[in-house]
């Protein structure tokens, strides 16, 4: 089965939980679908199918969306087929084992796939309320959006968010630290090779039902086209969102990444490009060279998807041939601890493949996505490889000790006791801290008299990021903790 255009999501209620999905394909009979890829335990084992089962099985198109939302139910939407056009869904509540029958979300209609994201914010007005957006090929192209609070049993009636001067292509969505929405998509140009040459933005504080729309946020040269080098795969330099949601100094900031060239600062060969917002997207920051090979060196750079990591880190990867060949590709990890000012990059795969198109699916095609998540301790990418003779999703979890978190000064931190979530909190809150060696470890907590009132962690602890759980509604002897204003330390 080739499997091509991954994604991957954890839950917002249990980090042991992941969910992976692709197409899926078979040429003989051919047979589109979406994979099911599960793991329960961290990542360290996996389960899955190649196939969605949820009915009607055989009317399934393909391009995936996924999520998990605050009850830990797995939401999925999908193409139909051209015999039953249009944007579906289904959801699972037995962690990918089956499927509900699908639930239309829209009319008959011609569409890109759909992009995902639930609002998990426990003080959100919304919390709970998943979205979806995407672009309708009709014209004028313009980018929709709809919404389930019931973990897709129903969803809203779709709504056109823009009315755009220029085709829209590849929605993407995120939320922010209050459960705001915000979505972006790429203007894409009327004339050949139809590059995309802006990237739009839309946000919306009430769950979707007012927008504040820019149709041009900011200028983009994208790189759309087939890429001779790599067997004339097909590209695109489509825009991929996240925001900090972390309770850090960025707390708010959005950040947009696509795949650029011949608009600086890209230079002459695809590069991976960084815009950032600091008010909500009302305004937009001068685009950032992500990759820090040396410009206009004939490097490839394409694919990139972005995640803010619990630090609020800017974590991006992308394919890259820097250390290959010009006909292959590896993975790596470009990753912000200031807010895209400085960067570190990984090499994350251990080994190369040569992109090929995959014959029978559209000239060049062999996907047009990669993601990636992360945990309090991890970062997971996911990507598309066909190094085995197929083209397959991998992964490599990366642990955070393995690229520390950096200060503005891009030194690592050997310790840090991180900023408890929610605060205010009623009744359980989260404080984290990371150390770099191993050590006993003391985390109390205090009132405001300077009265100790529980000690959260008193042993030894190997390096690493650890979080634990102060809840004021059973800390001690099963008393209510009172409130006001409360202190924690940590002694290493």
């Amino acid at each position: 089965v080739t499997q091509t255009e991954v994604f991957i999501v954890r839950s917002p209620i249990d980090q042991n939980v992941f969910f992976s999905s692709s197409n899926t394909l078979t040429f003989n009979p051919f047979f589109v679908s979406e994979g099911i890829y599960v793991s329960t335990d961290g990542g360290n084992n996996w389960r899955g199918n190649d196939t969605c089962t949820g009915q009607l099985i055989n009317f399934h198109g393909g391009d995936p969306g996924i999520i998990i939302d605050k009850d830990g139910r797995f939401i999925l939407t999908r193409l139909g087929t051209s015999a039953i056009p249009g944007l579906f869904s289904h959801f699972s509540t037995n962690y990918g084992q089956t499927w509900s029958p699908q639930q239309n979300i829209t009319s008959p209609q011609d569409l890109e796939r759909a992009s995902l994201a639930t609002d998990a914010v426990l003080t959100s007005s919304f919390y709970g309320t998943t979205y979806s957006t995407w672009v309708s090929w009709t014209i004028p192209f313009s980018v929709w959006f709809a919404s389930t609070d019931d973990g897709a049993q129903n969803w809203s009636n779709p709504k056109q968010i823009n009315n755009p001067s220029y085709r829209c292509a590849g929605g993407d969505i995120t939320i922010g630290p209050t459960g705001e929405v915000y979505v972006c998509w790429a203007g894409v140009a009327s004339v050949s090779p139809f590059r995309e040459i802006l990237v739009g933005f839309g946000s919306s504080s009430d769950g979707g039902t007012n927008w504040n729309v820019q149709e041009n946020a900011f200028n983009v040269n994208g790189i759309t086209g087939l890429l001779a080098s790599k067997g004339n795969i097909r590209v695109n330099g489509l825009p991929s969102i996240a925001a900090d949601t972390t309770s850090g100094s960025r707390r708010g900031w959005i950040y947009i990444v696509t795949g650029q060239k011949d608009l600086s600062p890209a230079g002459s060969d695809p590069d991976i490009v960084m815009n950032l917002s600091t008010d909500g997207g009302s305004t937009w920051s001068e685009g950032i060279r992500v990759n820090q090979d040396p410009i206009n060196n004939g490097k490839t750079q394409f694919f990139p998807a972005i995640e803010v990591d619990r630090f609020g880190a800017i974590n991006i990867i992308f394919y890259d041939d820097r250390n290959t060949t010009v006909d292959s590709s590896g993975v790596f990890l470009a990753r912000s601890s200031d807010g895209g000012i400085s960067w570190l990059e990984y090499e994350i795969s251990d080994h190369n493949f040569k992109p090929a198109p995959i014959g029978g699916l559209g000239q060049g095609y062999q996907g047009d996505n990669i993601d990636l998540t992360s945990t309090d301790t991890q970062i997971w990418p996911v990507w598309m490889d066909n190094s085995s003779g197929t083209y397959q999703v991998w992964t490599a979890p990366i642990n955070f000790s393995t690229v520390s978190v950096n200060d503005p000064e891009n030194n690592p931190i050997c310790f840090e006791l991180k900023q408890n979530y929610p605060n205010p909190f009623n009744p359980s809150t989260k404080i984290g801290f990371q150390i770099s060696e191993s050590g006993f470890v003391m985390l109390e907590v205090y009132n405001i008299l300077g009265k100790k009132i529980i000690s959260l962690v008193n042993e030894y602890k190997s390096p690493g990021y650890y979080e634990v759980e102060f809840n004021g509604d059973n800390f001690l002897n099963n008393n209510i903790l009172h409130s006001g204003t409360y202190f924690y330390r940590v002694w290493f």
